[in-house]
């Protein structure tokens, strides 16, 4: 396979290290596994991991809920006296949330803040985002909805998008952080916040999300283009790996089940997925729990893409073994591929 040439209009999404916060803890207690002679603790392994299926196979789509102290939006002070117009829209709002969310978003509403949300989106199929987590605080104004609600995505520091900043910034024209004309932008009579997590998931998590940087689009359906845009998902794709690692590091309250039980249930595929794009098939290629067949001359890995990946892969298949994860086949290819890798958190 030929050396990828330098690329020009160059981006750089820190795929260097994992640049995690050094006091996020796992998920699970990290070596958990008992030894073999130890019954008692493979017993208590076993118990945990009961209780993540099951939870996480009760887990609603939509709930109300009580903490809110890790919400972005809890320093706004609470909106004070609201009006019954108001109550009415957010009532209004959680009736919809509650009867049409899609299958892959899951939301949570606050009891004594009506003002707040918080809501995942499980990354689509045929996109470098495909099965990751990708959470969202919602605020809604004393204004709403004469004004949009607010929204932060909760990044740990990396920007995996052109529309999803670091510093959590959601550029959406349907909440007016972004341009856009008509129908694009919010209307109070019209638009809905379930509205606004379906254009999340359907037009920033898309397929080919280098188009979305201004600008870039003009290289669209180009040889150019194209090129650009397969390197771009490689980088995206090593940063959703990462995002999953920082999630089970340190999930959200009231999801933590729900994220050990969704890695649970797709670690493999999402294992199955890593080691076909490290042997060169394209970013996004994955169709449910398979790769869809990849003609030779759309194979784009890249060399540096590959080493960065198999750091990774190595440190997602220790969070999924300590999930109940059968790693077993792709633990045999680490040990195959010689250099033991280093996946301490650092920044």
């Amino acid at each position: 396979m030929a050396k990828r040439r330098n690329l020009p209009y160059s981006f750089n999404l820190n795929v260097d290290h994992y640049g995690f916060p050094p006091s996020v803890g796992l998920y699970l207690p990290r070596g958990h596994v008992a030894p073999a002679d130890s019954t008692q603790q493979r017993q208590q392994v076993k118990i945990v991991e009961s209780e993540i299926e099951e939870k996480y196979k009760a887990f609603k789509q939509f709930d109300t809920v009580g903490d809110h102290s890790d919400h972005f939006y809890l320093k706004f002070r609470t909106v004070k006296k609201p009006s019954k117009d108001w109550v009415k829209r957010i009532q209004h709002e959680w009736k919809v949330l509650g009867k049409d969310l899609p299958d892959t978003i899951f939301v949570r509403a606050y009891e004594d803040r009506m003002d707040l949300l918080r809501a995942v989106i499980v990354g689509p199929a045929g996109t470098p985002y495909h099965d990751g987590l990708f959470f969202f605080d919602v605020y809604f104004p004393s204004q709403y909805p004469c004004k949009p609600p607010q929204v932060n995505y909760r990044s740990g520091g990396l920007r995996l998008n052109p529309n999803l900043y670091a510093c959590g910034k959601v550029c959406l024209s349907l909440l007016n952080t972004w341009t856009g004309s008509g129908c694009e932008m919010w209307n109070p009579s019209t638009s809905t916040m379930l509205q606004v997590l379906v254009s999340i998931q359907a037009l920033v998590l898309n397929a080919k999300p280098y188009f979305n940087e201004p600008g870039h689009s003009m290289y669209a359906n180009t040889p150019l283009g194209e090129k650009l845009s397969l390197a771009y998902n490689e980088e995206t794709f090593l940063l959703s790996c990462r995002t999953m690692l920082y999630s089970l590091r340190n999930p959200p309250k009231h999801f933590e089940h729900f994220i050990g039980g969704h890695f649970r249930k797709y670690g493999r595929d999402i294992l199955v997925g890593c080691k076909a794009y490290m042997g060169g098939a394209q970013v996004g290629c994955l169709a449910g729990d398979g790769v869809q067949d990849v003609d030779e001359g759309d194979k784009s890995c890249s060399q540096n893409f590959k080493c960065s990946l198999e750091i990774l892969f190595k440190g997602l298949i220790n969070e999924f073994t300590d999930l109940g994860v059968g790693c077993h086949e792709f633990q045999a290819k680490i040990v195959n591929s010689g250099a033991a890798a280093d996946t301490t958190l650092r920044l």
